[in-house]
């Protein structure tokens, strides 16, 4: 090792994906594999007894997330540069990876070389975005729901009751049953739960 090798932690709960990243980037002269992790809490554990240059993180993992772990290194290892690996580019998802902290985000799958690059350039201090995954949240289809609407599930979320929510706007419940019925109707969700995950999903709420 020499003096700018970058060292890395690898968070991914797939052992088989996990041990191709490592062997990946155990081939570049200038990247070491310090420590991976099976779950976003070893991840985070791990990180603090081996304090990387940059953390390679998969954004769903069981414990804690990828953008969990990101935003926990990022206060306890400022220095520690975030990376999140997921395969899908969704609105929300971007925006939640941005702002936990994350100076890289690639899609699951790239060439190794393309993660190796993302490796340097966000120890260098940039960012990086995939640009498929930037692609696929800029085409994200408009929001179906009205203003009123997107104001109504933005108070309510998955489960708050609906007299707090009604107490909030200034609305009658049934005007707020109302409201929801016709949320999870445009949504074709099955119950206000679902219809709140797929507008957060899809950036509208």
């Amino acid at each position: 090792m020499n003096a700018t090798t970058i060292r890395v932690l690898i968070a991914e709960d797939e052992e088989l994906i996990r041990a191709a990243l490592a062997a990946l980037l155990e081939r570049e002269p200038d990247i070491e594999v310090v420590a991976t992790a099976a779950d976003g809490r070893e991840a985070i554990e791990r990180g603090l007894a081996h304090r990387p240059d940059v953390a390679v993180v998969d954004l769903q993992m069981p414990k804690v997330d990828g953008i969990g772990v990101i935003t926990e290194l990022g206060r306890a290892l400022p220095a520690c540069a975030g990376v999140i690996l997921t395969g899908h580019g969704r609105p929300f998802v971007l925006r939640q990876a941005l702002s936990s902290g994350a100076r890289g985000f690639l899609a699951k799958g790239a060439p190794g070389t393309a993660l190796a690059d993302v490796v340097r350039r966000v120890h260098e201090g940039k960012r990086y975005v995939d640009p498929v995954l930037a692609a696929d949240a800029l085409t994200a289809p408009p929001s179906p729901l009205t203003p009123r609407e997107t104001e109504v599930l933005s108070v309510a979320r998955e489960d708050q009751p609906i007299r707090e929510v009604a107490r909030a706007l200034f609305l009658s419940q049934g005007t707020v049953r109302n409201y929801l019925a016709s949320i999870t109707g445009k949504l074709g969700a099955g119950s206000r739960r679902d219809a709140y995950r797929t507008a957060r999903e899809n950036g509208w709420v």
